[in-house]
């Protein structure tokens, strides 16, 4: 005979099946076998309900889906009270967890005698699931309608709900009541106001607030470092990172991210290299995480080599790591490297997902794979089931524009089963200039315009598309365009590393401590390339200039004095690692080209679009880029 105190025994087997839900929802719903199971515990006079609501919050707890939720909902309005082992709070949790706010906020209203763990249920609940307007309405009526008072874990929620939305003045008053209540002195709540404060951009608070946390917890440290970073201050990242070693602290693999993240914005290689040494001296060389973080870092910074290092010292890298690392040749130019670390990574069981994909399609861009491109853009939705986003369909007009297949690119963009945005057009523009394509290139222009009116570098390509026709008067008619706008072209600069710091360099810049020694060695450098068959391509001056002026402003390009400046400092044999935030002009890819070869010199420059590898007179992209 079935009791109400061997329910829960068989309601745990049943967990361990796949058919746990079905049974469930009849055995809730159905009142016959209900009323089998339960003959006299519906009754007034039953006192003791306690079997019955443990198999009812066990219900919930397994509770698989909303339909089921119902279910049990209407059993346990019929048979037990909502307060009884909290399982009206379990319900609005459950409802919550499966995106049903207002059949959450209903029930929760009904429930009686409703206390701060309760409240504190339903706010982290709408804030787990996204629904931060919620979560703060629920907040206030608590305070202030119930008249409630919120405790730590409240503030909690409450907190990373304003970081969230912004809210940072619903964030400020919150910090107060936390003063004013002396929750200050909780090192979590601390914490998420330093991040709220981080996340707001408002630096000053988030360092106040860390700096008066009297015991600072790892999470404390970790979240200066990133707050730091993300607010335009890598160097405080790592100054706050070279205190907490002195206070004792152990890094962990969230501050390791962070610190390998504002290494990345100051790319400078020896601090990624002192960094790698921290990690083994902290025994967290074969955490995955960190080696994922550390082998993109060093192929952002030019280290290919290093990057395949780390990548080969994972014992079992996952499809993260293998994705970064596929990213690491792409953005490189070794297009086939790519594509057979992708089929490698297949072959080894990990299924690709969107972001591996983009990084194949850009793979294949960089090399001009075009059937390869096509092959893998067809077998991604075909036999991996991923439907194309905007990010393959911009690799892919790119990979067309490149191969110089305008018209393919123009007919993929029109077909597209969604509206294309500013990178897809962008990246058919780039074509049209490449390839003068002038009417197709002003059609894209107007949609580019069109999209992001505010953005100078759509008023540029155009411009250098009619400059490059001489057709300078509707250059100048677009530059008058930008004018009346208040755009400003973004000024092109190269950045090259040495003595731990970072070098700048713009257009004919006379700014440097040695700026007399880069000229002298940069005119012995073109002395020795013309004699060795260089030609300056002044075609790439879009203005209407003479020629001998055109050949003096292309010779002071910033990567020519980076490179010169590179020369003069570094030793005979070290590769040259320069990086540019403008795409590389043809005159100075040449340049770069003939200096590797009469100095027998590796020059690595990234620009914004890729990595091109000089060496022996020869460049990695084999002059299609």
């Amino acid at each position: 005979m079935i009791t109400p105190s061997s329910l829960s025994l068989p309601l745990r087997a049943l967990s361990y099946s796949h058919h746990y839900p079905l049974i469930l929802y009849r055995l809730f719903s159905q009142r016959k076998i209900h009323n089998a199971l339960f003959p006299r515990f519906f009754s007034p006079t039953c006192t003791n309900q306690e079997p019955l609501v443990s198999a009812l919050i066990f219900a919930v707890k397994s509770c698989s889906s909303v339909s089921y939720c119902r279910a049990i909902h209407a059993r346990v309005v019929k048979s037990v009270n909502y307060c009884d082992g909290f399982i009206g709070d379990q319900l609005v949790f459950v409802y919550i967890k499966y995106g049903c706010a207002e059949d959450a906020q209903m029930l929760f209203d009904e429930i009686p005698n409703k206390d701060v763990v309760s409240w504190n249920s339903l706010i982290s609940g709408f804030l787990n699931r996204g629904f931060i307007g919620k979560c703060l309405s629920a907040f206030f009526t608590m305070k202030f309608e119930i008249g409630i008072k919120p405790n730590e874990v409240t503030l909690l929620s409450i907190v990373s709900a304003c970081s969230d939305m912004g809210a940072l003045d619903v964030g400020k008053y919150i910090h107060g009541y936390a003063l004013k209540m002396g929750m200050l002195l909780e090192t979590k709540v601390a914490n998420s106001l330093v991040n709220m404060y981080g996340k707001s951009g408002n630096l000053d608070a988030a360092c106040r607030i860390f700096e008066a946390i009297s015991i600072k917890s790892i999470v404390s440290w970790n979240s200066m470092i990133v707050i730091y970073t993300q607010n335009g201050f890598a160097e405080g990242g790592v100054s706050c990172f070279n205190l907490m070693r002195m206070a004792g602290v152990k890094p962990d693999d969230g501050t390791m991210v962070a610190l390998l993240r504002a290494c990345e914005d100051l790319g400078v290689g020896k601090l990624a290299e002192g960094i790698h040494g921290v990690i083994f001296s902290c025994c967290l060389n074969a955490n995955e995480r960190i080696a994922t973080a550390l082998l993109n870092l060093y192929a952002k910074l030019g280290r290919l080599n290093a990057s395949r290092k780390v990548f080969g010292e994972m014992i079992h890298p996952d499809r993260v790591a293998w994705t970064a690392m596929l990213a690491g040749y792409a953005v490189h130019g070794f297009g086939r490297k790519a594509m057979e670390l992708f089929e490698y990574m297949v072959k080894e069981g990990l299924e690709p997902d969107h972001v591996t994909f983009t990084h194949l399609l850009n793979a294949c861009s960089h090399s001009g794979f075009v059937k390869e491109g096509r092959y893998y853009f067809k077998i991604m939705s075909e036999v991996h089931g991923i439907e194309p986003q905007l990010d393959h369909y911009s690799c892919m007009v790119d990979l067309l524009g490149r191969s110089g297949l305008l018209n393919d690119a123009y007919e993929l963009i029109i077909n597209m089963p969604m509206e294309p945005n500013s990178g897809v057009w962008g990246a058919l523009l780039s074509a049209c200039r490449v390839y003068g394509d002038i009417e197709l290139g002003k059609v894209v222009a107007e949609r580019l315009i069109a999209l992001d009116p505010l953005d100078p570098r759509n008023y540029i390509m155009l411009s250098n598309i009619f400059c490059a026709a001489g057709l300078w008067r509707d250059a100048s008619k677009v530059r008058a365009l930008m004018k009346d706008r208040s755009l400003i072209r973004n000024p092109g600069c190269s950045f090259i590393e040495h003595g731990n710091k970072m070098h700048r360099f713009v257009v004919g810049d006379r700014s440097h401590p040695l700026s007399e020694k880069i000229y002298v060695k940069l005119e012995e450098l073109i002395g020795k390339i013309r004699k060795a068959g260089f030609v300056s391509k002044t075609e790439f001056v879009l203005h209407d200039v003479e020629e001998e002026v055109k050949e003096d402003m292309i010779n002071k390009h910033s990567e020519k004095l980076a490179i010169a400046f590179g020369l003069l400092v570094t030793n005979a044999g070290m590769p040259l690692i320069i990086t540019k935030n403008l795409r590389i002009c043809g005159d100075c890819h040449s340049t770069a080209k003939f200096i590797s070869l009469v100095e027998k010199r590796a020059i690595i420059i990234r620009d914004s679009k890729r990595f091109h590898h000089f060496d022996n007179g020869l460049c990695s992209c084999g002059d299609y880029w």
